[in-house]
């Protein structure tokens, strides 16, 4: 990851060739701006859900890989139950997440506060999963280039491979392994097929489909299937 962290103030050699112009920043500030009217009544509503169901603390927070490799604190409403340890990567079943969480996770109410990250420029709305320290030191090499990237609230990837497709087959025993050698490549090669053209009608596109997702309307997610290998 080393070669991945780097200050703004380094050279560009280690800059990201997807940068964010000025017209998805544009897009990025209004539509943070309009949803926050109905965004903050519905995060303090669910923060009091938390408390009252799960105790504290009400949000989740954790270092994330951000553009050029710059660290940021993410911060999400908390799901899971407050453990000790667990894999990285989290799947539908797991065991860890609570009943409000499930819901939560369902709808990605709790990405909500990742909206003040869009807003800082820290994120953008369609974009790479800003990733964790932990999983970002072990991606396959092929797949870094990805990590440079201005993480997003949503995206091809996030959209298209949710926690339905991190249930690795019986043939896996790690989670995060399955994770990092048969997920992140078709994540990857997803969120690139975007960036490379990441056009106004394009960004819209997935935020429609985004927003039809949350709303129940759709659900593309896609199976991996025999793309899966062994260990």
């Amino acid at each position: 990851m080393s070669q991945l962290v780097r200050t703004r103030n380094k050279s560009s050699a280690g800059r990201s060739e997807y940068g964010v112009g000025r017209t998805r920043r544009v897009v990025d500030v209004v539509v943070v701006v309009l949803l926050s009217v109905v965004v903050v009544p519905i995060v303090a509503l669910v923060a009091v859900g938390i408390l009252l169901t799960d105790g504290r603390p009400v949000f989740f927070r954790q270092s994330r890989v951000g553009e050029n490799g710059v660290r940021f604190t993410l911060y999400k409403l908390r799901t899971m139950r407050v453990v000790a340890s667990g894999p990285e990567v989290t799947a539908a079943a797991d065991v860890r997440i609570t009943r409000l969480g499930a819901v939560l996770r369902r709808t990605a109410i709790d990405e909500l506060p990742q909206l003040w990250h869009v807003l800082r420029g820290q994120m953008t709305l369609v974009g790479p999963r800003p990733e964790s320290d932990a999983l970002a030191s072990r991606y396959p090499e092929s797949c870094r280039p990805i990590l440079l990237a201005r993480p997003g609230l949503t995206g091809p990837a996030q959209l298209y491979y949710r926690e339905k497709s991190a249930v690795a087959p019986p043939n896996w025993s790690d989670v995060e392994a399955y994770y990092l050698q048969v997920l992140v490549p078709l994540r990857v090669t997803a969120d690139q097929e975007y960036l490379r053209r990441p056009t106004l009608g394009r960004t819209l596109h997935y935020l429609l489909l985004t927003a039809l997702f949350v709303t129940g309307l759709a659900d593309v997610q896609r199976s991996v299937g025999s793309q899966t290998a062994s260990e």
